[in-house]
C-alpha cells in the first residue's frame, strides 16, 4: 500500500477546514475525489466516510477539552442521526449495486446546495435586519444565553434524521447541512459552540454511515489511508484555531465554507468556488461591522456592568458627603 502525496495534501486541506469550521468534509472531499482524482462516486462516498470517522474524533477531542460542545444538543441530534445514517447508507449500497449511485446522489446534492445557499443568505441578511431594528443582534447578547440555549428535542431529532439520511446517501451533510439547520433552529448559539457541537455529533453520525458503507458500499482502504495521513494533523490544527479564535474570525470562515460547499455540490469550477467563498466572507464581515455600528460599538462587544470602583468614583465626596466604603469584589 503506497502513499499518494496528492491525496494526503487534499486530506490535509479538508481536515483543516473541518477542524476550523465543522464543515467541508463530504461537501468538499467527495466532489474533489470524483472530479479531480477520478474516483467513482460510490467509492468516493464510502472512502470519505471512513476517513471522516477516523479524523473527526481528533478535532472533537479538542472542542470537548475546551468546553465548546453543547452535550444535550449533541445527544438529541444523535438520537435521530445514527439510525437514519445507517439505514440510508445500507440503502444506497444495496440500490447502487454495481453502479456508481449517481442517479440517487445527484438530486439530493442539489437540494443540499440550495439549503446551504439559503443559509448563507440568511447569515448575510440577519445583521442588516438587526441594524434596521437598532439592535446588536443575538450574537452580541450575553454569552451565557448564547452558549447553552434551551434544547427543543423534537426539532433537534428531526435535524439529526435529515443529516443522517444526507450523510448516509452522499457523505455530505455531517457538517454543512447540520450546521445550516442548527443555525435556523438555534440562532443564539455562538459560532464556536455551534462548530464544536457539530463536530462531536458528527462522530456517531459518520460512524453509523461508515458501518453501512463498510458492509454494503465500496471502501478503498489504500485511498483512505492516504487521505488520513494529511487529514488528521489538518483537523487538529483547524480545531485548535477554531476553539480559541474570536467570533469575528470564525463566522466569516464558517460562511465561506458553506458557500464553497454549495457551489461544489452544484459543480462549480475552482475559480468560482474561491471567488464565491471570498465574497461571502467579505459580505459577512461587512454586515457584522454595520450591525456593530448601529449600536455605537464594535460587533461582538456587549455592555458590561460598571465595576464597583467606577461607580464609587462617580459619587459626590467632600464635606457632608463622605466617600462610601465599597466592598471588595468576591473571589471567583
Amino acid at each position: 500500500m503506497s502513499l499518494d502525496p496528492s491525496l494526503a495534501l487534499a486530506g490535509a486541506l479538508v481536515g483543516f477546514l473541518v477542524g476550523l469550521t465543522g464543515m467541508g468534509g463530504g461537501a468538499l472531499l467527495t466532489p474533489l475525489l470524483v472530479l479531480v482524482f477520478g474516483v467513482p462516486p460510490l467509492t468516493a462516498v464510502s472512502s470519505d466516510l471512513v476517513t471522516s470517522l477516523v479524523m473527526k474524533p481528533f478535532a472533537g477531542a479538542v472542542h470537548l477539552r475546551r468546553g465548546t460542545v453543547h452535550l444535550r444538543l449533541f445527544a438529541w441530534l444523535a438520537v435521530g442521526s445514527v439510525p437514519a445514517a445507517f439505514l440510508a447508507s445500507a440503502a444506497i449500497g444495496l440500490l447502487a449495486g454495481g453502479s456508481d449511485g449517481r442517479a440517487l446522489a445527484g438530486p439530493l446534492k442539489i437540494v443540499i446546495a440550495i439549503a446551504l445557499l439559503a443559509s448563507v443568505g440568511a447569515m448575510i441578511g440577519r445583521p442588516l435586519l438587526d441594524r434596521a431594528r437598532g439592535s446588536a443582534g443575538p450574537i452580541q447578547q450575553r454569552a451565557d444565553a448564547d452558549e447553552r440555549p434551551r434544547v427543543r428535542p423534537g426539532a433537534t431529532v428531526l435535524i439529526g434524521v435529515v443529516g443522517g439520511v444526507a450523510v448516509g446517501l452522499t457523505s455530505v451533510g455531517a457538517g454543512s447541512l447540520v450546521i445550516a439547520l442548527l443555525l435556523l433552529a438555534y440562532p443564539r448559539l455562538r459560532p464556536r459552540s455551534l462548530i464544536g457541537t457539530d463536530i462531536v455529533q458528527a462522530i456517531p453520525l459518520v460512524g453509523a454511515a461508515a458501518v453501512g458503507h463498510l458492509l454494503f458500499g465500496d471502501v478503498h482502504f489504500a485511498l483512505t489511508a492516504s487521505l488520513l495521513v494529511g487529514a488528521i494533523p489538518g483537523a487538529l490544527i483547524g480545531a485548535r484555531l477554531s476553539a480559541s479564535a474570536p467570533d469575528r474570525l470564525v463566522r466569516p470562515a464558517m460562511s465561506a465554507v458553506l458557500a464553497a460547499s454549495a457551489l461544489a455540490l452544484l459543480g462549480a469550477s475552482t475559480p468560482v468556488l474561491l471567488g464565491g467563498a471570498t465574497l461571502t466572507a467579505l459580505a459577512i464581515s461587512g454586515t457584522a461591522r454595520l450591525s456593530g455600528a448601529a449600536t455605537g460599538r464594535p460587533a461582538g462587544v456587549r455592555r458590561g456592568r460598571r465595576s464597583a470602583g467606577t461607580v464609587a468614583s462617580t459619587l459626590p465626596t467632600g464635606p457632608g458627603h463622605p466617600r462610601p466604603v465599597v466592598p471588595a469584589p468576591a473571589a471567583d
